[in-house]
């Protein structure tokens, strides 16, 4: 999962079409950089529709030379259950999916799969593996994390 970088809060934008800060622009990238560094790089990546996440959404897919991302419009101000049945819908085809989106949805789905507590900051990036071969059989707690990262950190 990838959490969208710094949006900008000035008024005059709907939430939905809220842009990326130059500070956000640059955490992405470099995040970007760090999963090409690992050698950490998905088959696919799926985000929210919503402009900060599809803008961090496509610096991913530049940096580590993948197809244009898709999209899913359930991600946006998705909650937990929702994404849940956005993972297990993924497609079997692929075994290493990215999503891109919002919190407090992804630090919730983090939570139910891995039951680890953690507030994903903006541009967090975080692999969790699971034993399941299928999507549509990772239960609660299924998943490890294996991989975590943050601009800050």
């Amino acid at each position: 999962m990838i959490r969208h970088a710094k949006a900008t809060h000035e008024t005059g934008y709907a939430d939905f079409e809220r842009p990326l800060k130059y500070s956000g622009l640059q955490d992405a990238a470099a995040m970007a950089a760090r999963l090409h560094e690992h050698r950490l790089i998905p088959q696919l990546l799926i985000s929210s529709p919503a402009l900060r996440a599809i803008t961090t959404a496509n610096i991913f897919t530049e940096h580590l030379s993948l197809p244009q991302p898709e999209t899913d419009k359930r991600i946006y101000d998705a909650d937990q259950d929702t994404l849940i049945d956005v993972v297990r819908e993924l497609p079997d085809t692929h075994d290493f999916i990215a999503l891109a989106g919002h919190n407090p949805g992804f630090s919730q789905l983090l939570y139910y799969f891995t039951k680890q507590l953690r507030d994903m900051e903006t541009c967090a990036t975080v692999i969790m593996t699971f034993k399941q071969k299928k999507w549509s059989e990772l239960t609660i707690y299924s998943g490890e994390i294996t991989y975590y990262s943050s601009p800050g950190a």
